[in-house]
Formats: structure tokens, C-alpha cells, sequence
């Protein structure tokens, strides 16, 4: 295999990861709190061909002197981007949306039987029964994992209530049937100070690798806070931060670098063709 099959080739693999990466985004589109993510590329390794050994024969040229020789490119970085959605009113008393970058909802969910802290800006909540008190219910995601207040406990909501409002301070304030007032807790976020290392693992959620692998803790990478009424609004929730018109045309663009690619190596091959075909 010649030098143009081998770049066309090894760049045809990681277009295609971009467009995955893009198909993706755009199925997202109208996915709660969804952050797109963004493929970078890079060159790989290539070299120096020094084809013009008489120095004297290329004054004046005007480009560097030599061919350098790629074996193509690969994707550098899928970087997840944090910009906000756009804010939808919904007027519903269990939805929130996050006004900030890179502030994430504290979940707890179970993996392999072992509960697990994830991260996700999905702010739909719903209420089910409590597992640990059937007096009391519990704050869960659309997939049924709990919500985690500001010391990562979950939380309980009592059955006899009429509404739930959101404080200026943060605090979830729940009305009774008698007309008492009750404070169940503040929403626990966390501020990510290093999002791209965030993975994500489906439904929608978040979480950071091995940070001892990294040489980093967990305070590195993250801030857990109270909720407040500057970060959170109630009653409203993210949209998607995909653009679907610059997702089209991004996706138009990798599809025009794929067939360029595809036709770098089918013109190799009928050049070979040619020599092979050559007769003395």
C-alpha cells in the first residue's frame, strides 16, 4: 500500500468517528440539558523528504525546500461544550434549570449494585416512594435515581403537601395540607473547574474518570455548593445547546472530506493499476 492510500485511509477512520460525534449531537437536539460535544483534529506523524540534494538549483524558490510526507490525521479531543441552552417555561413545580456553566445536578444512581454520585443538568424531577420510609417521597430523575441535596444525602419530600416553591436562598420549601411550611433541603450542585474530563455514561449523566490515574482529587475538578435562586429557576428547564443548522453543516463538511479521502485512495489504486499494466 502506497503513502496516499495509507493518509486517506487512516483519515477516513476518524472522520467517521466525527461524524458518530455529530449524528450524535443532532439526535440530541431536543434533549434536556444535552451539551454537545466537538471534534478537533490533529496530524499524525509525517516526514521530511529531502528530494533536491543540490542546494544551488533552488535559488529563489519561494516554498520550504523538500516534501514532507503525512500518514493523515486523527481526532485530538472530543471536547464536551458547556455553553447554556436555552431556557424553556414549563411552570411545573419539579422542573429547574441551571443558570450557570458548568454547574451539574448532584444524583445518585446504582451501578453494578454499588450507589454511585453522577452528575447531569437534566433538572426534570419527579416524585416516587421513598424506599427507606413509606411516610415520606422521594426527589428522582426521569430515570428513577435520586436526587442529592447540599451534603450529598437524598431527599424526602412528606405525602401530605399541596406545593413545592423554590427560595430565593435556595431552600425547597414545601406547603402542607394544615398550612404549614416545611424546608426539606437545597438542591446540591457542583461547579466543574475541569469539564472536559467529565465522560459521559449515558441517560444523560456524567462522571469524572480515575483521578488518581490523573494525579488529581476530587477537589481539583469539582466545587459542591447549595443551590440559590442566582443558579437555579424553577419552573423552567435547559434546552439542548445544540445548533442544528451548524451541526448540518458540519456534518456536510466531514461527509465532502470523506469522499475526497475515498477518491485519494481509489486514484492510488488505478495508478497502480497503471504501472502494473506496463509492458516492456
Amino acid at each position: 500500500m502506497n503513502t496516499s492510500m495509507i493518509a486517506a485511509s487512516n483519515t477516513m477512520g476518524q472522520i467517521q468517528r466525527k461524524l458518530d460525534t455529530i449524528s450524535h449531537n443532532i439526535a440530541n437536539t431536543n434533549t434536556t440539558g444535552y451539551k454537545r460535544r466537538e471534534s478537533t483534529f490533529t496530524d499524525l506523524l509525517h516526514q521530511q523528504v529531502n528530494n533536491q540534494s543540490r542546494a544551488a538549483l533552488e535559488v529563489g524558490r519561494l516554498t520550504p525546500n523538500g516534501i514532507r510526507v503525512g500518514t493523515g490525521a486523527k481526532i485530538a479531543q472530543t471536547a464536551v461544550r458547556t455553553e447554556i441552552g436555552s431556557l424553556m417555561q414549563t411552570d411545573r413545580e419539579l422542573d429547574f434549570a441551571l443558570t450557570e456553566k458548568n454547574h451539574f445536578f448532584r444524583i445518585q444512581t446504582v451501578e453494578n449494585g454499588v450507589p454511585v454520585e453522577r452528575l447531569t443538568r437534566d433538572g426534570a424531577f419527579y416524585l416516587t416512594e421513598n424506599p427507606d420510609n413509606a411516610q415520606t417521597l422521594a426527589l428522582v430523575t426521569g430515570n428513577g435515581d435520586f436526587v442529592l441535596n447540599q451534603a450529598g444525602n437524598r431527599i424526602n419530600l412528606p405525602r401530605n403537601f399541596q406545593s413545592i416553591n423554590f427560595s430565593g436562598e435556595g431552600q425547597l420549601l414545601v406547603t402542607l395540607n394544615d398550612g404549614t411550611v416545611q424546608n426539606v433541603g437545597q438542591l446540591g450542585l457542583t461547579n466543574v473547574l475541569k469539564p472536559q474530563l467529565l465522560d459521559a455514561v449515558g441517560d444523560n449523566m456524567y462522571r469524572f474518570p480515575d483521578l488518581q490515574a490523573l494525579g488529581l482529587a476530587l477537589l481539583d475538578v469539582q466545587e459542591n455548593f447549595a443551590s440559590n435562586g442566582q443558579t437555579v429557576s424553577q419552573g423552567f428547564l435547559e434546552g439542548s445547546n445544540v445548533d442544528l443548522s451548524k451541526e448540518m453543516t458540519e456534518l456536510i463538511e466531514a461527509q465532502r472530506h470523506y469522499q475526497f479521502n475515498a477518491r485519494s485512495i481509489s486514484m492510488a489504486d488505478e495508478m497502480s493499476g497503471l504501472v502494473n499494466g506496463l509492458r516492456r
